[in-house]
């Protein structure tokens, strides 16, 4: 564990303030859930909860079928974080920061697509360079609130997302998010 010289009081209803500059660094916004647990040393331990995170194996093996019936790369993120890859793509992509662009772009519940070429890719991840692969994003939401995307990129430059692309990213956001509802 970290040290970071901060310490905090309790208030009189229990609360204690996570400093800015942890809640920054982690992403953690105003309303995020928050997971609490204690160890055997008595340390109370937060971690930011991630509901599509319950359902992490489910969202990798949706990921592989996906991405072995269409032929096309697959990515499936929480709000913060990739956490399934298949297709293709490079598996140390799993656990890294989603980019500003796509948590912009799914907080906006938008959708983006490549095709014809009228909209830029963005970058998946934080540090990736700007992507030239064709790529679908829709966001995945659960009782109104949205908790991820569904990624379908090509595998190389030459491999165009279609309106078939579309409506399966389309399909696999909402199957996802009613499946977090279940």
């Amino acid at each position: 564990m970290k040290a970071t010289g901060i310490v905090r009081r309790i208030d009189d209803l229990g609360r204690v303030v996570v400093p800015k500059e942890i809640r920054r660094t982690l992403r953690i916004r105003e309303g995020d859930p928050m997971e609490i647990f204690t160890n055997r040393e008595g340390e109370i331990i937060l971690k930011k909860y991630s509901p599509i995170g319950e359902i992490d194996n489910f969202a990798k093996q949706y990921a592989e079928s996906l991405a072995q019936v269409s032929g096309y790369k697959v990515i499936i993120s929480d709000r913060d974080q990739i956490i399934a890859v298949a297709g293709g793509a490079k598996r140390d992509m799993i656990g890294k920061n989603i980019s500003n662009d796509l948590e912009n772009l799914i907080n906006e519940r938008d959708n983006l697509t490549t095709e014809g070429g009228h909209v830029r890719a963005i970058p998946i991840y934080e540090g990736q360079d700007e992507p030239m692969e064709s790529q679908v994003v829709y966001p995945i939401i659960c009782e109104g609130d949205i908790i991820g995307s569904v990624i379908i990129m090509g595998k190389d430059e030459k491999q165009n997302v279609s309106a078939t692309e579309q409506k399966l990213a389309g399909v696999a956001a909402s199957f996802l998010g009613r499946q977090m509802e279940a």
